[in-house]
């Protein structure tokens, strides 16, 4: 073994942030290279670029499923591994590892067979148009069959990170992105592939990814290892993980579900177009979404060892790095958008109807993006602290309370201008939420300071070994 196992719990915060931290960000930065490289490379396609966008665009609500899916196992076991390394039950933690691999593999069979069966039917349903299903189903086939690399990278590689070896979660997803840049155009341009080119690259790279981490999980290098005796599914192990994993799952799932209603919204009163662009947008949104996420997941080990460990001062201290460094990133990130909004377009477009009508909504959509900081840091810690309730609540109430009816309402209160007022129902869910979250973690977080602060171990989430 490499590291201390208790150095979670004593080196000093503002190193350890960042040596958990810049790994993790610069891992979420590269992961979403996978999607935004096939869209850059697919939007380029000579004569049918925009479109081949398009129909890969409505593609991407499957996707975020199948990421959603990977998050619901990953992002609930690995905080509660954490948590009881941080109490020394390392048997348990271990127990937690191999019931969430053997989860993960009965999901990966199940979807990998409803997107082979169904992939049209949803593509469909999703906003796509007789213009684009062909690029859309051409994708998915081939993706469909690389679910499981999919699964096993994303979901596994959390419980790399939540043992503080971010450098190696890291290389998990720069295996597989380095090989994507490479392979896309080969597949793509070389092979006249086109859409199926993109998807081939994606799950040829995500398979060298997948090698990777569980080459590591039962490696000796790890602290916990990948072992067949902890396979027997366990209620006591699984059931509270999946509970934790629930929000991340909700959060990201309802991703798709977002999508579907913008789509089919824009569709309507937009055309092909104002789909096209809700691509980009959501392409530029993942700029601002994952490098936070990134900085949650640096601070997730921290958060969880000492609140297992029952280290109020490190707790506390941590989450307020978290926040001061998500806020400051997406106050950074919004400025640029608001200043260069064409810039960001051109990334994924040369069609000049398409670059001049996203370049517009891009300032819209993401008006309220310099906030996110608050709702990403508060959302990771009720999750790295084992509050599902609460990192449900708070994801539930952004998507399904807020957003998704605003899609509908806004084109009704704007009807001279009803496609941006598709695009301004994002910024105005974005402020309510934000006030909603920062008001529920203020009261939530004082409660969890004051039950390891106060009581027995058992509260925590986690019993005593």
């Amino acid at each position: 073994m490499n590291q201390d196992k208790d150095f979670l719990g004593k080196e000093p915060l503002g190193k350890l942030l960042m040596k958990l931290a810049l790994p993790t960000v610069a891992a979420q930065i590269i992961n979403m290279l996978y999607n935004i490289v096939d869209r850059i490379y697919i939007g380029h396609i000579p004569e049918e670029g925009a479109l081949a966008l398009t129909g890969v665009g409505v593609c991407m609500p499957l996707i975020l499923i199948v990421s959603a899916f990977a998050a619901f196992v990953g992002y609930g076991g690995a905080p509660r591994a954490s948590i009881f390394m941080g109490k020394g039950d390392y048997e348990s933690a271990e127990k937690t590892l191999g019931n969430c691999f053997v989860i993960q593999i009965i999901i990966s069979v199940l979807l990998t067979a409803v997107l082979l069966i169904w992939n049209r039917d949803f593509l469909m349903a999703f906003g796509a148009s007789e213009n684009t299903i062909e690029y859309g189903v051409s994708y998915m086939n081939i993706y469909a069959i690389g679910t499981i690399f999919v699964q096993m990278t994303l979901g596994m590689n959390t419980f790399i990170t939540a043992q503080g070896f971010a450098k190696t979660g890291m290389l998990s997803v720069l295996i597989g992105a380095i090989a994507n840049i490479i392979l896309d155009p080969i597949f793509i341009f070389g092979f006249h592939m086109g859409v199926r080119g993109a998807a081939l690259a994606t799950i040829l790279s995500q398979a060298m990814s997948c090698i990777w981490v569980l080459a590591f999980l039962f490696g000796k290098k790890t602290t916990l290892r990948i072992q067949k005796k902890y396979f027997a599914l366990e209620k006591k192990i699984f059931l509270p993980s999946l509970a934790l994993g629930l929000s991340t799952f909700v959060m990201q799932a309802s991703e798709s579900i977002i999508s579907i209603c913008f789509n089919s919204s824009l569709l309507k009163y937009g055309g092909d177009v104002a789909v096209g662009a809700m691509t980009i947008l959501t392409s530029v949104m993942q700029f601002a979404m994952l490098p936070l996420q990134g900085l949650g997941q640096g601070a997730q080990p921290i958060i969880s060892f000492n609140y297992g460990a029952r280290n109020v001062d490190r707790v506390k201290g941590a989450f307020k790095l978290l926040l001061k460094c998500s806020l400051c990133y997406s106050i950074v990130l919004w400025l640029l958008v608001m200043l260069f909004p064409q810039t960001f377009a051109s990334m994924f477009t040369s069609d000049p109807e398409l670059l001049e009508f996203t370049g517009t909504a891009l300032r819209i959509y993401m008006a309220c993006l310099l906030l996110f900081g608050i709702q990403i840091a508060c959302q990771m810690t009720f999750t790295s602290l084992g509050n599902a309730k609460a990192s449900i609540t708070v994801a539930v109430m952004r998507k399904f309370v807020l957003l998704i009816p605003l899609i509908y309402i806004m084109p009704a209160l704007l009807p001279q201008n009803q496609t941006k007022a598709v695009y301004m129902a994002e910024p105005i869910a974005d402020f309510l939420a934000v006030s909603f979250t920062a008001v529920l973690f203020t009261f939530q977080f004082k409660k969890a300071l004051r039950i390891i602060s106060g009581t027995s171990g058992k509260d925590t989430g986690v019993k005593e070994k």
